[in-house]
């Protein structure tokens, strides 16, 4: 049995006939032990006949957006190693070698590619502030490793790929890939990449309103799910305050009259009052379901060899060695 890693590069694309021939001709050149999958998704031009001319295999999904795509080539494929990157030709290929190399050195499960550009035009300024706002937010509730959540250049484990759920339909499982790592406290790291503008003639396909209120809706839901007494400690502070507001000047008013002067008003107060003690108690009931699911996820992710033990694995069961194989030049 070979214990060669196996690497896959994984190319969503729509509608990118200008691009998808050199993205695959460059991976291609940089990896030449990978196999490079383009996943179409519903393309109207000749992206299809573009990929299979430059080298790749091509397969198909016809639920639109990139999540369904994400979820595709995740089920389908089997390697040890996933390389995973837009198909618009603006990130370097040249640096697959070095993400390969890192996740075999380190062991890591997620490594994502940190865009670096000096080019004003390669950057929306609605996706760059986006991108900052979208990070910062998940940084400072699910972990501080990750700088660039929004990248759409990634290398991952076996291991990352199978027990990731892909919910999302669309750019939002870019968030839902960093919190799966971030949640199951995976061994991450980062690499800094060039970043290159769109050749002319190619357009994103990101809507910088729609998506970002797609991804906005997405980390509210992974805070409820992943953090429920957080998120309902902040309902049941907003409803305490509200409820406060109406109520004070009624107590007021009561202890120096003896009357309930704005009966309405009080009945609000007490009812946002209940409503706060209620999403305190839901938020400490989910938060206990939420831990046990949580450990689910981690022993289903266990359950994966990480990528040296199958390595190591293989390099018993046949007559090469992974050092034989590194020094071919394959493993790095």
């Amino acid at each position: 049995m070979d214990q060669f890693p196996r690497i896959s590069v994984l190319i969503p694309c729509y509608n990118e006939e200008k691009t998808v021939a050199k993205v695959v001709s460059d991976f291609r050149d940089a990896l030449p032990s990978a196999t490079v999958f383009v996943f179409d998704n519903n393309s109207t031009d000749a992206t299809v006949e573009c990929a299979q001319t430059a080298g790749a295999i091509v397969r198909s999904e016809k639920r639109q957006g990139k999540g369904n795509v994400v979820r595709r080539m995740f089920s389908d494929i089997d390697a040890d190693i996933y390389i995973i990157v837009d198909g618009d030709a603006t990130y370097d290929a040249s640096a697959a070698p070095e993400i390969v190399r890192r996740m075999l050195d380190e062991g890591l499960d997620f490594l994502n590619c940190v865009r670096v550009t000096e080019l004003e035009a390669a950057y929306r300024p609605g996706h760059k502030f986006g991108n900052l706002m979208f990070t910062g937010m998940v940084r400072s509730i699910f972990g501080t490793e990750i700088n660039d959540m929004l990248s759409g250049y990634k290398g991952l484990s076996k291991r990352f790929v199978k027990s990731f759920p892909a919910l999302s339909q669309g750019f939002e499982t870019e968030t839902e890939l960093a919190v799966h790592a971030l949640e199951l406290r995976m061994p991450i790291g980062e690499l800094r990449t060039s970043y290159f503008d769109r050749p002319d003639g190619s357009e994103s396909k990101l809507s910088t309103f729609r998506d970002g209120w797609r991804i906005l809706r997405t980390v509210a839901r992974l805070i409820r799910d992943e953090r429920p007494l957080a998120f309902f400690s902040v309902m049941s502070a907003l409803a305490a305050i509200v409820s406060l507001a109406f109520g004070l000047p009624v107590v007021y008013a009561f202890m120096k009259t003896g009357l309930v002067l704005k009966f309405p008003t009080a009945i609000l107060a007490a009812s946002l009052m209940m409503i706060s003690m209620l999403s305190l108690v839901a938020g400490l009931i989910l938060d206990t379901t939420t831990r046990g699911r949580r450990e689910m996820k981690r022993l289903h992710y266990l359950s994966f060899p990480s990528i040296h033990a199958e390595l190591m694995r293989r390099a018993k069961d046949g007559p090469r060695t992974v050092v034989a194989a590194e020094r071919k030049g394959v493993a790095r």
